[in-house]
């Protein structure tokens, strides 16, 4: 078995569960992926540690479908769920993507936290911000994750850029209750910044966040990144009612770029692994295709959380991961007592 939430429901109904984790530490994205300012360690470490006390198994360096074999777990267990994420990471195809210095959030985020818990990372594997002008593409969570940590490193000034317009600061007729509202939320991360920026290079925009912008280059010097190149946007609905983008002429510019950080998001989960080796049903964005029970096309089999549903939340991967375990219960033993939610 594998994943949160679900272990303890199914421990507690009284199968024996163990959960393969293909890093060195238990916790996932909560471990490595949320900076300590937002979420101490300790908080996920302590629920672990709860769980090896009432019987639940945990092996970590487990990285399933390479060094653990999917055969001998089929063999050995009655029932496995895969919770591995959206993980593949949504990239950049522009020119100069390939100079140094340009990294994906999640190889730049799990270095810190690392360094934080007590690993010796050298100078030459980490990624650090200290003295750098940092660009961070992407607006959401990941995005200011980034914003916290590269001012927490000693970043010369940092700037957020989100390709798609600034939204409201309240909810509209078109996100009425109880429909989760796309407003303008800022974190904790955005606010020290604004504090930070003001002592530092006033040669720099002193707007942190900037809305409706499109990277089209990267320039640098020997192979290392110095200049993004960017273009403002403009949005219109059309008249079937999407919005489209277009380029708003002359407004290209050039901005100092030492560091880039690509928090763009997630596009589905790794398929080499498990999926493919299962021979797993996907729907139509990647994600793992499974029934009103969390089970995959192959018996046995469940899938949960951002594998299934793409990438979300940790409220949601909880959520599923419980009603994950009912299936998995009533799979097993032809019926259960387990609390379900209709969720989709």
């Amino acid at each position: 078995m594998s994943g949160r939430g679900k272990q303890a429901q199914l421990n507690k109904a009284g199968h024996h569960v163990t959960v393969f984790e293909r890093s060195d530490r238990i916790g996932g994205l909560l471990t490595y992926g949320i900076p300590n300012f937002k979420l101490e360690k300790e908080v996920v470490f302590r629920r672990v540690r709860l769980m090896e006390q009432e019987g639940i198994k945990f092996v970590p360096n487990a990285n399933v479908g390479f060094n653990i074999k999917v055969e001998d777990l089929r063999r050995d267990f009655d029932a496995i769920i895969l919770c591995g994420g959206a993980t593949k990471a949504r990239d950049l195809t522009v020119p100069g993507r390939e100079l140094r210095g340009i990294h994906l959030a999640m190889d730049y985020l799990p270095l810190q936290n690392k360094r934080n818990l007590g690993d010796e990372i050298p100078d030459s594997q980490f990624i650090s911000a200290e003295g750098k002008h940092v660009i961070i593409l992407g607006g959401g969570d990941t995005g200011a994750d980034c914003l916290g940590t590269a001012h927490r490193q000693g970043a010369a000034s940092v700037s957020q850029f989100e390709l798609l317009p600034e939204p409201p600061k309240e909810r509209t007729a078109e996100m009425p209750w109880p429909y989760w509202p796309m407003t303008l939320r800022t974190s904790s991360a955005h606010e020290e910044s604004a504090v930070l920026q003001q002592g530092q290079d006033k040669s720099r925009p002193a707007k942190i966040r900037d809305y409706s912008i499109n990277t089209k280059s990267f320039k640098g010097e020997n192979g290392i990144v110095k200049k993004l190149v960017g273009i403002r946007l403009e949005w219109a609905k059309g008249a079937d009612g999407r919005m489209s983008m277009k380029e708003i002429p002359a407004s290209e510019f050039e901005m100092d770029c030492d560091l880039c950080l690509l928090a763009l998001g997630f596009v589905h989960p790794e398929h080499p692994g498990p999926i493919d080796q299962l021979k797993l049903e996907k729907d139509g964005r990647g994600n793992v295709k499974v029934d009103q029970n969390y089970m995959t096309n192959t018996p046995g089999i469940f899938a949960a959380g951002d594998i299934r549903r793409g990438q979300s939340l940790v409220v949601w991967a909880i959520s599923e991961g419980r009603q994950a375990a009912r299936g998995v219960d009533q799979f097993l033993m032809g019926r259960s007592d387990l609390p379900a939610i209709k969720l989709f």
